[in-house]
């Protein structure tokens, strides 16, 4: 179904005046894409998809649910990883304790990843990991630590990228097994995330649009990757700026490889290789 642009805003402005969901600044192609496969895929057409966000209290979280992407990988685009390894971590090695927040984190496979990599920096014990995901769906899945094995484990090749192999010395080789982190049990399609980094970190229904900006700690580093790509130019801003004001002067900002913040001179942020670091706080 193709969707118009008065048939789209009907929809987020009946979930916005019937929730507590505003998505109205969402990327006018993202939001008409994702609404379109969802009216396919439910078989309703507009009016109904209306009458149902008015009618069943339930029915807005669960569209909120089907809307966001929830799209991850373990060491997703390994240069960011080396850019974390080799350049963020040794400015915060030193520090008594580390605070990280995965913002939009989905099933978790990126926090994962960020904890087996603190653990071989020796760094695990002093992080303090907050992610969240406006999807509590994800969450649940996220805390579990169990992903499908015929998906996941072909994203080991860039687990060996990032812990095993040097990016400028292919000599040196670490030899670090995968069985260090992940129980793994290819007849059942389960490969799953030891329990000593399940207990590593904080899972939260967290809403970056919409929900409380506050934390009880400021932040070292904030990853936020491939999220801002679905939100439009205001909001984008807005959601940085919220960034900014919980991070730690010289604190980091990394986004996904294919995202850029427009104008971060106006945030104290300046840009280092592929992320962004926080200057001058007042």
């Amino acid at each position: 179904m193709d969707l118009t642009t008065e048939e789209v805003k009907l929809i987020l402005t009946t979930l916005k005046e019937n929730s507590n969901y505003d998505l109205t600044d969402y990327s006018d192609k993202s939001i008409q894409r994702r609404l379109e496969k969802i009216l396919d895929d439910s078989q309703l057409d507009v009016s109904r998809l209306v009458d149902k966000i008015i009618s069943d209290k339930t029915f807005p979280k669960k569209l909120v649910e089907m809307i966001s992407v929830n799209t991850t990988e373990f060491f997703r685009d390994p240069e960011i990883w080396y850019q974390l390894r080799y350049d963020i971590y040794p400015q915060l090695k030193d520090l008594p304790q580390i605070n990280i927040w995965h913002a939009g984190c989905s099933t978790g496979q990126e926090v994962y990843s960020n904890l087996i990599l603190l653990n071989e920096l020796g760094l695990l014990d002093k992080a303090n990991v907050l992610a969240t995901d406006i999807n509590e769906q994800v969450i649940e899945k996220a805390k579990t630590g169990e992903f499908r094995y015929r998906f996941n484990y072909e994203q080991m090749a860039n687990f060996d990228k990032i812990i095993n192999d040097h990016p400028s010395n292919c000599d040196i080789h670490r030899g670090i097994p995968h069985s260090k982190y992940f129980e793994i049990n290819a007849k059942r399609d389960i490969i799953a995330v030891k329990p000593f980094l399940l207990d590593k970190v904080m899972f939260r229904q967290h809403d970056l649009i919409n929900g409380d900006q506050s934390f009880m700690m400021k932040f070292h580093l904030i990853l936020c990757r491939n999220v801002l790509i679905y939100f439009n130019f205001p909001l984008q801003k807005r959601i940085i700026k919220g960034f900014c004001n919980n991070l730690n002067q010289n604190g980091f900002i990394v986004l996904g490889h294919h995202e850029s913040i427009l104008e971060p001179a106006i945030f104290n942020l300046k840009k280092q290789k592929e992320y962004y670091v926080l200057k001058n706080k007042s």
